[in-house]
């Protein structure tokens, strides 16, 4: 599987996660010591961000991360690889 689409999906998660505890971007980078731009880059898939700041993210919002076998990307996902 593409490690792009692991980080999209991945910050997809994040972003739920956060909306359903009912937390703002910049509350959530309160709590993970990091700034509100470095939560958008995460929920974004960002490569760039670090490990370190994606697992600070994933400790404010009470989540571990685990391996689990890859599933094939919906088409929403692969849309545009074709054009």
């Amino acid at each position: 599987m593409d490690h792009i689409l692991i980080t999209k999906r991945l910050g997809e998660q994040i972003r739920t996660r956060r909306l359903n505890l009912g937390l703002t971007q910049s509350q959530l980078a309160d709590r993970a010591l990091l700034t509100r731009q470095k939560i958008i880059a995460i929920e974004k898939g960002a490569l760039s961000v670090s490990i370190g700041a994606y697992a600070r993210v994933l400790g404010a919002l009470d989540c571990e991360l685990r391996m689990v076998p890859a599933v094939l990307p919906t088409l929403d996902e692969i849309q545009g690889i074709f054009e």
